[in-house]
């Protein structure tokens, strides 16, 4: 599908986002620009402005001469990562259940049923839509600006690890559970017990990866 004019930048930026997130553009593999530049209906300047964007996110690598490859993590380094995001989402989650507002609750309500839906019909790219803007509605109801830009740096380079866990359907079922305990708790403003959940929630789906993958393996930077 090609892209439209409006927002180019940003859109481009998205789609690989994507791309790389869902394992079509798998970890160490060359991004073939011109077949890109094709499929979006773009020029090559809009598509490496965007890859100067994923590279300063620690998505792609940049090599003089030798064009862009989507990032490596080791086993060490992702799970590095998601300590970090783990914690993130925990202070996040405590810091929402003291300001979220009735809009805001509502909107992370809402995004949960949709998101169920699409656990019961089975679809895992609709449902991780889903799941990242529950993710980023939760933190944005935080209230606290640093917080966010962390978060949003660090959970991009996470995102193709927390995809795959959910290929597992007992991870997934999990999950979901998971966060229907983690809307119950910020619906009672319990910021202790949320903060708890979430935390717990992303250590559950590094457990599940780090059993599908040694450290010797390396996984997608997303």
């Amino acid at each position: 599908m090609l892209i439209a004019r409006v927002s180019l930048h940003d859109e481009t930026v998205s789609r690989l986002r994507t791309l790389i997130a869902e394992g079509e553009l798998r970890p160490g593999t060359r991004i073939a620009e011109r077949e890109l530049c094709e499929r979006f209906g773009i020029s090559r300047t809009p598509l490496r402005e965007a890859l100067k964007v994923l590279a300063s996110e620690g998505l792609v690598e940049l090599t003089p001469h030798r064009g862009a490859r989507v990032t490596r993590l080791s086993g060490s380094e992702l799970r590095d990562a998601f300590e970090i995001v783990a914690a993130l989402e925990a202070l996040a989650g405590e810091l929402a259940c003291a300001r979220i507002d009735d809009g805001e609750l509502a909107r992370v309500t809402a995004l949960q049923h949709e998101m169920r839906g699409h656990y019961e019909r089975g679809d895992l790219p609709a449902y991780m839509i889903s799941n990242k803007a529950i993710h980023e509605a939760i933190n944005r109801a935080a209230g606290n600006a640093q917080l966010t830009e962390m978060y949003e740096l660090l959970s991009r380079r996470v995102r193709r690890a927390r995809y795959l866990a959910n290929h597992s359907p007992q991870r997934w079922a999990a999950a979901m559970d998971e966060h229907e305990q983690i809307l119950a708790a910020l619906q009672r403003r319990d910021g202790p017990a949320c903060g708890a959940l979430l935390r717990a929630h992303l250590e559950h789906k590094l457990s599940t990866v780090a059993q599908r993958f040694d450290d010797a393996v390396e996984y997608t930077a997303g």
